[in-house]
């Protein structure tokens, strides 16, 4: 019954649309990414035949797994000069990059099956204010930054990886090899498709991380501000209304008006009444009318 009413509850059209289309294929290649490499065991053989027949060892097999600390994987190679065998350990330790790849991948599958659920039974709430979108928008960019980081490391330790297990160069520890007289050769190569598997899976969930980061981004509500439909408060931009009443209008330039459009012996525009005299600045009847005619009687 619980089960029923789930799935009667659920909304399972988001399944079809990019943003849980993209979580369905998040889940099933972070499930290949971590499990071809966690799973891993290997196995190469090596020969070594001595001038005394009887002291040879034709079937050295030296087995490797996940984690891949190599500097613990040791074997037993004859030393042909009549003593027992000799104990060699190999070269280099990669846990490091190959457990950090394993834990993204396993962290990405919990996290894509978690937001998942989401998608399909409280997807309102995910929408809600656009707080779900926008927590689900800076998860995914940071593990889009893990993925990065994860499948560059393991590509450059997988590489390492395979020139510690390779038998021509893992011959070069023994010192029987270095006789002329003994013959050493490599018999088996260890087969390292699976960790080839796990790098592609691991770039190719790079691209999904990084692809969903769109369709995720459309659901935080952020493309409204990016758009240009944000308005910004009033304080830092005035209307043009108080721009007018505070600015220019009445207190800034009315008030300066003043000082030459008053009333109270400003300027006065009226020529008519009044002239300049030598005496100072007042304006009198007459006296700008007098010069003229006494200029034209003297001519």
């Amino acid at each position: 019954d619980v089960v029923n009413q789930l799935v009667a509850t659920g909304q399972f059209t988001i399944i079809k649309q990019p943003l849980g289309f993209m979580k369905i294929l998040q889940w099933i290649f972070a499930i290949f990414a971590f499990s071809t490499c966690g799973s891993y065991s290997g196995m190469f053989k090596m020969s070594v035949e001595c001038k005394n027949r009887s002291e040879s060892d034709l079937s050295i097999e030296v087995e490797f797994e996940y984690p891949f600390r190599l500097h613990q994987v040791y074997f037993d190679a004859p030393t042909c000069k009549g003593e027992s065998p000799e104990r060699l350990f190999l070269i280099g330790d990669y846990s490091s990059s190959a457990e950090f790849f394993v834990t993204v991948g396993v962290f990405s599958f919990l996290y894509s099956m978690a937001a998942l659920s989401v998608y399909v039974f409280i997807l309102e709430k995910y929408r809600e204010g656009c707080k779900g979108a926008q927590i689900d928008f800076v998860v995914t960019s940071v593990f889009t930054f893990f993925w990065l980081v994860a499948s560059s490391a393991w590509a450059k330790g997988l590489s390492d990886v395979k020139a510690a297990t390779d038998p021509d160069k893992v011959l070069l520890l023994i010192e029987a090899c270095d006789e002329p007289e003994n013959r050493c050769r490599e018999v088996h190569d260890p087969v390292v498709s699976g960790l080839n598997t796990s790098v592609a899976f691991g770039f190719l969930n790079l691209i999904l991380w990084g692809g969903n980061l769109w369709f995720v981004f459309k659901e935080t509500g952020w493309m409204a501000a990016f758009g240009g439909t944000y308005a910004p408060s009033q304080e830092k931009a005035p209307a043009p209304e108080s721009f007018g009443q505070e600015g220019y209008g009445q207190e800034g330039y009315a008030q300066q008006g003043d000082a030459y459009a008053g009333t109270q012996g400003g300027y006065q525009p009226d020529y008519g009444q009044g002239g300049y005299t030598e005496g100072g600045g007042d304006y009198q009847q007459g006296g700008y009318e007098q010069q003229p005619t006494s200029f034209a009687n003297q001519m």
